[in-house]
This record gives structure tokens, C-alpha cells and sequence, in this order.
């Protein structure tokens, strides 16, 4: 008797979005103004210009990405272990993101009372109650997704995320820093609409998703997605990693530490470059650009690692950011300006819509799998731990890369160093991955093409 096709729960995986959708529309927000906050009120304090400052922005903007790099494993292996009637994922998704709600708009209070230190501390409160949340809420995911349609699920729920994003860039666009920095009515909108976003979804999230009923359902599906995981080497509940599957962890881990540290030293000081390096006001519009490209390309991705294996696709991912920070590097090198009433503007180099969009596209393969190769790694029992893992290795990078291309610009005095910073890093990135491998070149048995999104 032949065995049925597994398939995705679509309606259900875009429901265990919501909380990504929250994440990544607070992050936006957060990524783009809290880079300006820190520079205006330094220039202000201090005088100078504002490239004399981004070593400490970037300083600034590591430190609070210090408290996820422990919290993240923490609340990932906590929430292993939890067990309660909401199951062990919602009650941290719930809790972190209440709490996030209410500390996120006190940024841009404390920034319209030029508090340098109030704005750190809130800065830091934000991403700690952030990563309570955060990898229970990705764990979940996994949780009650079969290990062979994991790229799909994650493919629509970074689609949700990158909405989230989308409207947290266009929100910047719509009330930019440089227009608003005398209005601290206006700069607390996209703090506050962020945040009633974030209530909003998770309230959703936790009246449709009944963590321990689905977890009965599952039970046999989850069972034949161990069987059928894209490892050569199978992996034993309670038992060590063999030595490949090891190797293979270590690589992975050291591939996701590298590229997100290229493309976050582009995404923590984009906001500064295009204001201060391109003279634009429509910074945030290549944002929603490379986002909206991600959000088209998430579903063809995984429709592509079904065909190619994950690696492949990733792999392919790492070669189009790479050109596209090449090309955007060079085009950026020296902006084409123009006086105008004694103030100097560009011409904004329509090129970098289309750089910016195979970087997003790319971007979408690297992500649709790089998580689900993690896991894949993981069994039942300890989803938050490696999930963590993942995470640590990305808020390592999210640690330390501001730092290190906040000097390179302070040390050159001149911004066109970032992206040729960011190139080199991916490019490592790409040299790493490529020896991973313990993956299967078989394909497993799943319904093809968008017949695998079928509903149940």
C-alpha cells in the first residue's frame, strides 16, 4: 500500500508566522532609527561630524545584542523543558512580547529628551524581552512541522515576517528621521503602531495554535519526517551527533555567523549611509526593495530546495548577495551630488533598486533554509536548543559587526567601505558552507510544486 504524501498545514504555519511578522516589523522600526537617535544626540553632546560617532553607534548597537547571544539559548533550552497546559513554546511567546510592547516606545521617549543613556538602557530592555520570546517562538515551527516540509514551512513564515518588515520600512519612509527629528509626537508613531502590531498577532497566534493538541495530531507525521530527513546519518533521541553530523553543525554554525554579520553591518548602518554618505531622504525605500524581493522569492525557494537539496539553494543565495554588494559597492563608491540652493543632494542612483533586489532575493534562499538545516540536526526533545544555537551564532554576529564595520569607517573617514566590508564577509561565508556535506542528493517523498501548501 503506497503511502500518502506528506503536506503542509498552510493555514496553520502562516498563523506561527504572526509572531515573526512582530519580530521583523519591530526590528525594522528599531534598525532604522536607533542607529540616527544615537548619532544625533552624540553630535549634539559633543559636536563633529557624524562618521567620528559610528564606531561607538556600532558599539552602542552591539551591546544589546550581547544579552540575546546568552538569552537566546537560554530561553530555547528552558522552553524544552516547560510543560503546561498552553504547551511550552506560548507561554514565553506571550509573556516576552507584552513585555516588549511596553518598553519599545520608551526609545523614542527617551531620545526626545535627549537621554544618550535612557536610550541605551531602553535599546537593551527591548532585546532582552525580545529574545525571551524569539526562539520559542521560531521553535514552534519545527515543533509540528515533518523535518522534509520544514523549507516550505519557513518559507511562508518568513513571507508573514517580511510583511511585518515591509510595513516597518514603510513607515520610515513615511516619517524619516531627518523630516521628524524636531516632532517627538511623530517619532513615536512607528515605536507605538509596531507595537500594537506585535499585541495584535500574538493574540491570534494564541486563540487558533493549541500547542499540545497539534502535538497529538502530528504525532505519526513528525515520526515519518525522521525517517525522511535530508541527513545521511540518521539522528537518535538522546543520543550524541555522530562525528559527520557534528562536523557538519560546526560549519553550518560558522556559515550563518558569517553571512549574517555581512548583510547586518549593511542593515545597522544603512539609515546612517544613505542619509549621510548619499545625502537621500528615501533611505528606507531600498529596505522595502530588497524586502519585497525576499517576500516574492521565499516560496520559489523552497519550491527549488525540493528540487536541488537545501545546500544547493543556499549556495545559490550566497552568490547573489555577493554580486549584488559587489555592484553596490561600486556604484555607491562616489555618489553623483548637485548644489541646489546651497545644499548639497543626490541624484539617487537608480541602479540600486534592482542590486538591491537580487540581494533581497538571494537573502530569501539563505534564509528559506538555513534554519531548517539546523534543526534538522535537532529531535523532538531539544528543537529550542539547537534553535538557540542558530540564533547565538546570529546574534554573535549581530554582536560584533557593527563594531567591526563601525571602525573601518571611522578608521577610513569615508562610508564606502562598508559594502566592500560586507562582500568579503559573504564571500567567506560562501567558503565555508561549501564543504558541508551530509546531505542527501535522494529526494524524499512529498507533494510537489505548490500542491505541498494544501490545506487541511
Amino acid at each position: 500500500m503506497e503511502t500518502k504524501p506528506l503536506k503542509l498545514n498552510t493555514k496553520r504555519t502562516i498563523i506561527i508566522g504572526f509572531a515573526f511578522f512582530g519580530i521583523l516589523m519591530l526590528w525594522q522600526v528599531y534598525n532604522t532609527y536607533c542607529p540616527l537617535f544615537l548619532t544625533d544626540i552624540l553630535v549634539n553632546k559633543y559636536g563633529g561630524k557624524d562618521t567620528d560617532y559610528q564606531y561607538i553607534v556600532g558599539v552602542m548597537m552591539a551591546l544589546d545584542n550581547l544579552f540575546a547571544l546568552f538569552m537566546l539559548p537560554l530561553f530555547g533550552a528552558l522552553s524544552d523543558k516547560t510543560n503546561t497546559k498552553f504547551g511550552k513554546r506560548m507561554p514565553y511567546i506571550v509573556i516576552g512580547t507584552i513585555l516588549s510592547a511596553i518598553v519599545f516606545p520608551l526609545i523614542a521617549v527617551m531620545y526626545t529628551i535627549g537621554s544618550l543613556v535612557g536610550v541605551i538602557v531602553m535599546m537593551c530592555l527591548t532585546l532582552i524581552f525580545m529574545q525571551m520570546y524569539r526562539n520559542p517562538a521560531v521553535a514552534l515551527m519545527p515543533d509540528i512541522t515533518p523535518k522534509p516540509l520544514r523549507s516550505k514551512a519557513n518559507a511562508f513564515i518568513n513571507v508573514v515576517g517580511y510583511v511585518g518588515a515591509i510595513l516597518g520600512g514603510a513607515i520610515a519612509m513615511v516619517i524619516p528621521f531627518k523630516s521628524y527629528k524636531g516632532n517627538p509626537g511623530g517619532l513615536l508613531i512607528p515605536f507605538i503602531v509596531s507595537c500594537v502590531a506585535m499585541i495584535v498577532t500574538i493574540v491570534i497566534l494564541f486563540l487558533k495554535v493549541k500547542e499540545n493538541q497539534i502535538h497529538v495530531e502530528m504525532a505519526d507525521d513528525m515520526k515519518r519526517g525522521e525517517e525522511e530527513s535530508e541527513l545521511e546519518e540518521k539522528i537518535v533521541v538522546d543520543a550524541p551527533l555522530t562525528k559527520k553530523n557534528k562536523i557538519s553543525l560546526i560549519i553550518i554554525i560558522v556559515a550563518v555567523f558569517l553571512w549574517f554579520a555581512s548583510f547586518n553591518s549593511v542593515e545597522t548602518f544603512w539609515s546612517s549611509y544613505g542619509q549621510n554618505h548619499l545625502n537621500i531622504s528615501n533611505y528606507s525605500l531600498f529596505t522595502i526593495v530588497l524586502t519585497v524581493a525576499s517576500l516574492a522569492a521565499f516560496i520559489p525557494a523552497a519550491i527549488v530546495a525540493d528540487k536541488i537539496g537545501r545546500k544547493w539553494t543556499i549556495v545559490i543565495g550566497l552568490g547573489l548577495v555577493i554580486i549584488a554588494l559587489m555592484l553596490i559597492s561600486f556604484v555607491t563608491k562616489s555618489p553623483d551630488t548637485f548644489l541646489k540652493d546651497g545644499v548639497v543632494y543626490n541624484k539617487t542612483p537608480f541602479a540600486l533598486y534592482p542590486f538591491f533586489a537580487i540581494c533581497g532575493v538571494g537573502w530569501a534562499f539563505i534564509n528559506c533554509c538555513s534554519y531548517p538545516m539546523v534543526v534538522e540536526l535537532a529531535h523532538g526533545k531539544n528543537v529550542g536548543k539547537y534553535t538557540g544555537l542558530y540564533y547565538a551564532a546570529s546574534m554573535a554576529a549581530q554582536t560584533l559587526t557593527p563594531i567591526a564595520a563601525g571602525l573601518l569607517v571611522y578608521k577610513q573617514g569615508a562610508w564606502d567601505i562598508l559594502f566592500v566590508y560586507a562582500t568579503c564577509v559573504m564571500a567567506a561565508a560562501l567558503i565555508v558552507f561549501i564543504f558541508v556535506n551530509n546531505v542527501k542528493t535522494k529526494a524524499v517523498k512529498i507533494k510537489k510544486g505548490f500542491e505541498a501548501f494544501d490545506q487541511d
